[in-house]
């Protein structure tokens, strides 16, 4: 903003802000701030512009380390941009290591070989800085490859100093903070978080070899549907409404089931009003898709036919070590009903397993309290049991299925049993991964369950959702028989990276809020 169209008190609101930021700086800030300046007295700008690589390091690396230094002769005059990560001054000689992104490589500058006014930029140079350079490759004495700059100039002044250089940023909160830093400084950071990409990039292909279509539905929702989950609100201001935002695309994929799409998938952030954990950030991503005329078992049939894919093409292994455990992810995969997984994990027969006190004598051992416990039904006993003493020794990919009714509201009756629906959730290292069923395409079936919700929601529930009269209307039009099933993306790429914490896989995860100065004036 032009300071001229200013009033005098927003020119004191700027100054303030403005000093309030710079008076902080360092010593070491100051001294960077210097060189910048003596930069502009030279005529070059700190900030340039329009300067562009034509190669990379990794390509570099790939090309000239098999070589011996007679091999390599003389080379192409190349062009590249990295950030100054180390200098090792000689005087009239210095070694530079960079990271383009790709690889880290070394520059060799030598007043002898380096343009006049190169050898002055790389005088003004600290670490952190983004520098261009253009030279040979060559092998040092030590057989290290480097380029010998020819040109050198600073394209972009850094600021602020980088963590020391040997230790990098150690500070747990200030590596999720500053996830710019982090990446700076820990290749392996950027590395990780590159894998989730080729793993998501991979999950899309996979849809697409399917023929599965990819949409995108609303972020907004007027009624909170989908899962049971406690939503963030917002308001609409011209509409004058209370909306919410996503838990879960659900409703509106399976509308799109109605309308006559047999395959869609979407790629979705969600936001849950829910605690911080290991594995929960309130804002996540997920994949969801529906398939018209298939069932539960052949979405396990895909499922683990997707999972074997990315071993076998992005991660280049079967085995995943996870802390102590390897993961075998070649498949098949083991397949139990809930009840069947209770009664092999706690010694129990299946009689004993139908029968609701000896399920209360096994959630004695638990944390969970026990007056409440009388007054649950064998279903959720059933659940309880699942989820406190069973799950967690689920560390191979495992398919669970046959979850009773009363715990899915959304999901379609089994025609043999009506106490189970035809569901399944997929576990491995102990945690669920993905949940997948049958729908319910029964629009009087569905309306009963939606008043259900609504009344448990009334009662003070408020994971509860209200009745979606829409989407019941568009049951009643009619929608075929479909499967879906939804895939926590953060959760897999955790397991498959081996990190034990949802932050270490999202580039910015949920942080308190910082404050930045001590005093407010």
């Amino acid at each position: 903003m032009n300071d001229n169209n200013l009033t005098s008190s927003g020119k004191i609101m700027k100054d303030k802000h403005i000093r309030r930021w710079t008076e902080q700086f360092s010593e070491q800030m100051e001294v960077r701030l210097d060189k910048r300046k003596k930069l502009e007295e030279m005529g070059s700008n700190p900030y340039k512009n329009g300067l562009k690589p034509n190669t990379s390091f990794e390509y570099l690396v790939k090309k000239y380390s098999p070589l011996t230094k007679e091999e390599i002769g003389e080379t192409p005059r190349y062009h590249i941009a990295a950030r100054v990560l180390m200098v090792r001054d000689f005087g009239k000689a210095a070694f530079l290591q960079c990271d383009d992104g790709s690889e880290r490589f070394q520059l060799y500058v030598n007043k002898q070989v380096t343009s006049e006014k190169g050898f002055a930029e790389y005088k003004l140079i600290d670490y952190g800085d983004i520098i261009y350079a253009e030279g040979d490759v060559f092998k040092t004495m030590k057989g290290e490859l480097a380029l010998n700059a020819r040109e050198l100039t600073i394209v972009t002044k850094s600021i602020r100093p980088l963590p020391e250089k040997f230790h990098g940023l150690t500070d747990q909160e200030l590596k999720y903070r500053m996830r710019y830093v982090d990446m700076i400084m820990n290749p392996e950071t950027r590395e990780k978080l590159r894998k989730r990409s080729e793993i998501i990039r991979y999950m899309r292909e996979h849809f697409y070899k399917a023929d599965f279509l990819e949409v995108e539905t609303p972020m907004m929702h007027s009624i909170a549907g989908g899962a049971a989950a406690r939503p963030f609100k917002t308001h609409h201001n011209a509409l004058n409404m209370e909306l919410f935002m996503r838990i879960a695309p659900e409703l509106h994929l399976k509308r799109l089931i109605v309308g006559g799409y047999n395959k869609v998938f979407e790629m979705n952030r969600c936001f849950r009003n829910e605690g911080l954990s290991l594995k929960h950030n309130p804002e996540f991503t997920s994949v969801e898709f529906y398939w018209a005329y298939a069932t539960y078992h052949d979405l396990m049939d895909f499922t683990e036919s997707l999972l074997t894919g990315i071993a076998r093409d992005v991660l280049k292994t079967e085995i995943v070590r996870f802390g102590e455990h390897d993961i075998n992810l070649k498949g098949p995969y083991a397949r139990h009903t809930m009840r069947e997984a209770v009664a092999k994990f706690t010694n129990s027969t299946m009689d004993q397993v139908n029968d609701r006190t000896h399920l209360l004598s096994l959630l004695n051992q638990t944390d969970l309290d026990k007056k409440k416990l009388q007054n649950t039904s064998w279903g959720k006993l059933l659940v309880h049991c699942f989820e406190e003493l069973v799950e967690s020794k689920l560390i191979q990919p495992t398919f669970i299925t046959e979850y009773p009714t009363e715990v899915s509201p959304l999901s379609r009756r089994n025609d043999e049993n009506p106490e189970f629906v035809d569901r399944f959730e997929f576990f491995m290292n102990g945690w669920e991964v993905a949940n997948a069923f049958s729908e319910l395409n029964n629009p009087t079936d569905q309306l009963d369950r939606f008043a259900d919700q609504a009344m448990a929601k009334e009662a003070g529930d408020d994971e509860a959702t209200d009745v979606d009269y829409d989407f019941v209307r568009a049951l009643e039009y009619g929608m075929p028989p479909t499967a879906g099933q939804g895939i926590g993306i953060d959760r897999l790429v955790m397991i498959l990276t081996d990190s034990h914490t949802i932050r270490d896989v999202i580039l910015f995860p949920l942080l308190k809020k910082e404050h930045y100065f001590s005093e407010e004036e």
